[in-house]
């Protein structure tokens, strides 16, 4: 009877841990590091090593388990595809971690147990922690894990039912905790998980990172006294004082020490024992600082006692390093292009004559020498800023000379051009010219051109200009040959063209000017005029011939004689000679042909034989200017 009444009073015991873990969160304050931490290990193959004697279910290294099995492994991949998801194991950014991957047995029942080879703290609040996924893809029988905490004799420290845990997607791990309490002389624990669900078409879980830490007094903290304040931000190089101070709601027997985390881990400060701390920034270097009050209300030295604050952050940020060009120079009258790189923020440029801008890349247009100097950008990145300065230079440009800027040149002719000042040379336009690239190239332009001659010292260019005058060539033209009747005048039309250009006609004989251009010729007989014209400016000349035919004047006598007495025997037309041109026909009067030539005399004669005394008809055509005669002669016998 009293057996049966001591284990009435253990099952109520346990009974009401349980229901207390159920009903309401023991720890109210701070948490300490995990003191420990199951995450499965770690390995270079896809499957990890049995767990031994910590599982009644069968261990499967390869493939996938099946009902009452599990397999410690980094993935779910290649397992039960249509079924399972696939996915990675839980501990953050370590692809080559295990986990539990388990295969609910058909029965209800323990399927994890072991002992934790780390001694805890008696009389300390701990939280246990577990993350848990269901791995089926559809509505299945659902996983409804227990899980308890025991002293190494089985006692119930705490228990946590999670119910069914639903199917999600790939990405619902879910946390499960509970807290508990060591006993005065307990300092080992044990962990039960039992699966209160069935297996077969579901209840497949993965398991992973299993953690205790220790829970304490609540501890509220602030930063250069602003409470709330967890992150203080610095720039680099700073020399400056930062101010941590901490309130716990918790024994006065607690002991604290502040720690530091530059990145490898919590460390102790010592002799940084208060609620208090201040911490010296000398010419602060770039990194992540936090620092924490770490507090135990007994054992304070032992890690697994402990509970912590929260992280207060000091933020060095480190300073922006703006790139510049040391020296920048330019030539007059072009663009000053300030530049800065290597780093991205604000920018605020400074510099000669009260320049400013908050462009990253300025331009300040026609750069004088008055704009040398010394420009500076601060450029800010948050709350920190650099400085950086270039020097700017306006060179001097090359002075551009020309020794003969306005030569003067005869058509067809050449010249050299000279330029003087620099060491590269470039002439435009190129036309008419032996090599733009020289500083003295030869010119032969076909018409008056202004050259440019850009002069450069390798930095900056200037210019002069040449202008090649071409004096156009000479050309006379005496106009068309002419015809005049003997005694009459006509107007020689002489042109000439080309510049400074001068004339005269020769010989002067029969004109009424030789200087003019177009005179006014009236001949005794044919003349050939010869227009010359010259070059004041040394320019080749040129002449041109005009030919003017001066026609006799044609005498027809109206009657001869051919009787042989020698006087007007023959029928002669005066200065017919002088027409090569001309046709002569006699004719009876019935219009036969008694004579025909292009010359007289005519002595009355046909064919040999003496025509008839009488009136014959006669028709001359000079074939010069249309003109024709025609008449009658009498042949008196």
């Amino acid at each position: 009877m009293e057996l049966l009444k001591k284990s009435f009073i253990v099952f109520c015991l346990i009974w009401a841990i349980q229901q207390q873990s159920f009903a309401q969160q023991i720890c109210t304050g701070s948490f300490g590091d995990p003191v420990i931490n199951i995450d499965f290990g770690r390995g270079t193959s896809n499957f990890g090593p049995s767990l031994g004697s910590s599982t009644s279910y069968r261990y499967v290294g390869f493939d996938h388990p099946e009902d009452g099995e599990y397999a410690i492994a980094k993935s779910t991949n290649g397992m039960l595809p249509n079924a399972w998801f696939q996915i990675p194991n839980h501990t953050p950014n370590d692809p080559d971690g295990y986990m539990m991957i388990v295969n609910a047995n058909y029965e209800t029942g323990i399927f994890y147990e072991a002992e934790v080879n780390t001694d805890l703290c008696p009389n300390t609040t701990y939280q246990f922690a577990a993350w848990v996924i269901n791995l089926l893809k559809y509505d299945g029988r659902k996983p409804r894990l227990v899980f308890s905490i025991l002293t190494t004799d089985n006692q119930v420290l705490g228990s946590k039912d999670t119910g069914d845990i639903p199917e999600g997607t790939a990405t619902d791990w879910k946390q499960y905790s509970l807290e508990f309490t060591t006993p005065a002389n307990v300092n080992r624990i044990k962990i039960r998980i039992a699966n209160n669900g069935p297996g077969g078409g579901g209840n497949d879980i993965a398991l992973d990172d299993i953690t205790f830490r220790a829970c304490g007094p609540e501890i509220n903290t602030s930063i250069n006294n602003e409470p709330g304040t967890a992150t203080e931000t610095i720039c680099e190089h700073q020399t400056t004082d930062i101010h941590f101070s901490a309130t716990v709601n918790g024994p006065a027997t607690a002991t604290y020490i502040w720690q530091k985390n530059e990145g490898s881990g919590w460390v102790d400060l010592a002799g940084e024992t208060g609620q208090n701390l201040t911490v010296h920034f000398a010419n602060a270097v770039k990194g992540t600082y936090q620092y924490r009050l770490a507090l135990a209300a007994n054992q304070a030295s032992s890690a697994s006692c402990r509970t912590a604050s929260a992280p207060l952050t000091v933020q060095v940020n480190p300073l922006p390093v703006p790139v510049v060009e040391p020296v920048l120079k330019f030539c007059p009258g072009e663009n000053i292009v300030l530049n800065v790189t290597g780093v991205t923020g604000t920018y605020l440029w400074s510099g000669p004559n009260h320049f400013s801008s908050t462009a990253q890349s300025p331009v300040i247009p026609a750069a004088t020498s008055q704009m040398a100097g010394v420009y500076t950008v601060e450029v800010a990145t948050g709350s920190c800023s650099s400085f950086a300065s270039t020097q700017v230079e306006i060179l001097a440009p090359p002075a551009a000379t020309v020794d003969n800027p306005h030569p003067i040149i005869c058509q067809g002719t050449e010249t050299t051009l000279q330029a003087h000042g620099g060491s590269v040379y470039s002439w435009s336009p190129a036309l008419g010219l032996s090599n733009p690239a020289i500083s003295n190239p030869i010119a032969k332009p076909d018409v008056t051109t202004l050259y440019t001659v850009s002069v450069s010292d390798g930095a900056c260019v200037s210019t002069a200009q040449v202008l090649v005058t071409v004096l156009d060539k000479v050309v006379a033209d005496a106009g068309p040959d002419q015809k005049i009747r003997k005694g009459q005048s006509v107007q020689i039309n002489g042109k000439v063209s080309g510049d400074q250009v001068r004339y005269l006609w020769t010989p002067s004989t029969g004109l009424d000017n030789p200087e003019k251009l177009q005179p006014v010729a009236t001949p005794e007989h044919d003349m050939t005029y010869t227009l010359q014209a010259t070059s004041d400016a040394g320019c080749l000349g040129s002449v041109s011939s005009v030919f003017v035919r001066v026609l006799e004047k044609i005498v027809i006598p109206n009657a001869f004689s051919p009787n042989g007495d020698n006087i007007n025997d023959v029928w002669y037309i005066e200065a017919l000679e002088t027409y090569p041109k001309a046709e002569l026909k006699v004719v009876d009067r019935y219009g036969n042909l008694v004579f025909e030539g292009t010359k007289t005399p005519w002595d009355g004669r046909y064919k040999g034989n003496d025509v008839p005394a009488g009136v014959y008809f006669y028709i001359l055509n000079l074939n010069e200017e249309g003109k024709r005669f025609s008449g009658s002669i009498m042949i008196i016998r």
